[in-house]
Order: structure tokens, then C-alpha cells, then sequence
């Protein structure tokens, strides 16, 4: 996607939302003033980028996760990662991770937390607390964090080993990634109008952003440009406001894409984030005569697909793909559902999420809507730009 913010000049404003602790959500990020539509809430950058798996590492960049030139520079010290310039060249990339690369490319199956691992452990001590003290919710089984601690133990070297390096910090970790990663999505591209299936090129720690609870119908949404060639640090987020946010409201983004129904959305937020939701808008599809009944909120035979739609918090987007979007039959589409307005003014298309552009210098919100996903900005259909 390009940019399309203006550019800051001037003393930095104060900061549009504020952290605070609410009963039965813990940590959240409310508005500390009113927030325009459109307007830039925060702008977070990674604490730790890592590549999705060994199978991205020939198509971006190891350090910025750019889509890789022609004629890539290889890494000097492992000969497995590739960079996009002699800049990111020079800052290369975690050194465990690069010490291991060669040894993990003979499993090309290594688990995801491998790479999350060895990158975490090549940060400085004072990012690793950071890391870990950010919000996790459960235990991961025992036999998995002793095994790819087993698996750490012989791809580091003893010299290499960092201070902090222990079985129980092996697992704290894996926690915090676990609810706290973000997806860097591939690029969206098609043909004739056809849109191919989107997968993760990477994730990435944003302390910040972590911070963001989920609500079904958000009142803001990420934007990324990570491959937009003039922006230096590319792997910023950007959170924008949907619509007006009164001060003092929680600021929530989505953790699963919007379109989802009732029952998916409540698998996927039990089964990677450990809640049941019971946002507005849950309340109301719950009563929906297909959402009655038993089913059990747990695991799903496609978990790796649906992962790659979190938003992560996380992805709120991902493939094109209809299955288990929502679908209101006509006696729900008689009953009062006041969250059809969301939708057609601020769902795209390809399933992204519409968000406006920011406001001018002089405050006056714009008038023309951009997706998160595909990048298509077009004029609000809906005029001045007010609450959902």
C-alpha cells in the first residue's frame, strides 16, 4: 500500500489514548480526548521482526521484509538470508537466528516458534523483559516448550548462549508471542479480478499496539506500508480512527477479520486468545436462531488457515474467502440490527476494513475512504464522517 499521511510538522501533540485498567478486560487503551475520523491514533514500531517460516526467506527481506530485488545481498555469515540493500545489509539480522539457519534448513518443517525464539534471544536483556512483560493469558503444555527448548539447546552454541536463557524463560516467551504477534501480510495481487490467497511473510512484537482490545465492530483498524519504497521505517503501524471516538471510550481494533460469523469469531478468539466475546455485537448474533444450540467454542480443523486471518492481535484480514462469513437471513435481517450501517460503510470489498484518510492541517476529516488490505482508496459514500 502507499502512503497517504501527511507529513508532522511542528511540536508533537499529545497522545490521543491513554492506558488504563478496566474491570474484567485488564489492560486497555482509552481515548484520553475526542478523536476525529481518520485521525492517526498511534503509530507503533516493532520491538522484534522474524520471518514466518524458512520459506519466506527467499522472497523478502531479512530485515525490513520488503519484497526482495532482482539481485538480492546475501547474508556474509550464514549464506541463507537475502536483503534488499546494502542498509539493511549492514544492520543485518538476529545473530542466533543467523548462527542457525543453516542447521534449520535441513527441517524445513521447523516450527515458527524456532524462529520467534532465536530472534527474541538476540535481543538485548532490556528487551527481552520488555517482551516479557507483556499480557499473556494461559500455560502452553510442558512437553512443547521442553522440546523447543531441547531444539534451542543444540542449535546455540555455548558461547552464544544469552544471560537470561532458561527452560521457564523459553516459556514465558512463547506465551507472550503466542497473543501478542502481529502478522506482516504478502502482498495482495490477482488477475482479472480474481484475488489470490494472502499468507503471513512475517510477525512482529509492537509493544504498543499490543496494548489494543478486541471488539467485533472496532473503532480503528492498522494500516501497514511495509513495502512502500519511501518510507524508511516501513515496518511502522499505523492505527486510524474509523469515526468519532468520544473521550474516555475504549479504542479497540478487531483480532479477527470483521466479516466472520458469530460462531467463527468466537472459536478463533477462544482458541488463540483464550475469551469468550461479548461485545455488542455478539450479544445480538447470539440470539440469531443459528447461532442457538451447543457447539463447543475450542479447536478448529483449520487453525493454520484461520491463523493467518488474526489481527493479532494481529491480522484482521486474510485470504478471500467466504467460508464461515456472515450471512443474515431474512427474518434476521427484519430484526433490529443496528451494526448493518458497519458494514457498508466501513467493510471493503475484499473483506479489508475502511477506514478515512487523515484530516487536513486545519482538522476537517476527509472525504475519501482507504482499505487496510487491497489500498483502495475511495470517496465516502456516506458523506460527513460521524459515529458508527
Amino acid at each position: 500500500m502507499s502512503s497517504s499521511q501527511p507529513n508532522q510538522t511542528g511540536p508533537t501533540p499529545p497522545p490521543l489514548v491513554r492506558p488504563v485498567e478496566i474491570p474484567g478486560r485488564g489492560r486497555a487503551l482509552v481515548a484520553s480526548g475526542p478523536i476525529k475520523p481518520g485521525q492517526v491514533v498511534l503509530t507503533d514500531s516493532p520491538l522484534l521482526l522474524y520471518p514466518s517460516s524458512l520459506a519466506s526467506l527467499p522472497s523478502f527481506c531479512s530485515r525490513c521484509f520488503r519484497v526482495l530485488p532482482s539481485q538480492p545481498l546475501p547474508c556474509s555469515s550464514c549464506h541463507v538470508a537475502l536483503f534488499c540493500s546494502v542498509r539493511c545489509l549492514s544492520l543485518s539480522h538476529p545473530p542466533l537466528l543467523c548462527h542457525a539457519l543453516p542447521s534449520l534448513l535441513s527441517v524445513p518443517s521447523s516450527s515458527p516458534d524456532l524462529l520467534f525464539l532465536l530472534s527474541a534471544y538476540s535481543l538485548p536483556s532490556s528487551s527481552v523483559l520488555q517482551l516479557l512483560s507483556l499480557h499473556s493469558y494461559s500455560n502452553l503444555p510442558n512437553e512443547l516448550t521442553q522440546t523447543l527448548h531441547s531444539q534451542l539447546c543444540s542449535l546455540i552454541p555455548p558461547n552464544l548462549i544469552p544471560m537470561n536463557f532458561s527452560h521457564e524463560t523459553t516459556a514465558s516467551l512463547v506465551l507472550k508471542e503466542k497473543v501478542n504477534s502481529f502478522c506482516l501480510m504478502n502482498p495482495r495481487s490477482g488477475t482479472n479480478g480474481d484475488v489470490e490467497e494472502m499468507g503471513v511473510r512475517a510477525f512482529g512484537i509492537y509493544p504498543s499496539a499490543s496494548l489494543f482490545n478486541h471488539d467485533c465492530l472496532p473503532n480503528v483498524c492498522r494500516f501497514d506500508y511495509i513495502d512502500d519504497p519511501n518510507r524508511e521505517n516501513n515496518t511502522e503501524f499505523t492505527i486510524r480512527a474509523l469515526h468519532e471516538i468520544a473521550e474516555g471510550s475504549e479504542v479497540c481494533i478487531s483480532y479477527v477479520r470483521v466479516r466472520r460469523g458469530y460462531r467463527v469469531r468466537q472459536r478463533m478468539l477462544m482458541e488463540y486468545y483464550g475469551f469468550r466475546c461479548e461485545c455488542d455485537r455478539c450479544k445480538i448474533e447470539s440470539q440469531w436462531k443459528e447461532n442457538q444450540g451447543d457447539e463447543e467454542v475450542g479447536g478448529d480443523e483449520n487453525g493454520e488457515e484461520e491463523m493467518e486471518e488474526m489481527e493479532g492481535e494481529n491480522v484482521e484480514e486474510g485470504e478471500e474467502d467466504v467460508e464461515g462469513e456472515m450471512e443474515m437471513t431474512e427474518e434476521e435481517d427484519d430484526m433490529d440490527f443496528p451494526h448493518q450501517y458497519f458494514f457498508l460503510r466501513y467493510v471493503c470489498e475484499c473483506g479489508g476494513t475502511l477506514a478515512p484518510l487523515p484530516p487536513s492541517h486545519g482538522g476537517v476529516p476527509s472525504d475519501l475512504m482507504e482499505c487496510n488490505v487491497c489500498g483502495t482508496v475511495k470517496k465516502d459514500e456516506f458523506g460527513s464522517t460521524g459515529g458508527a
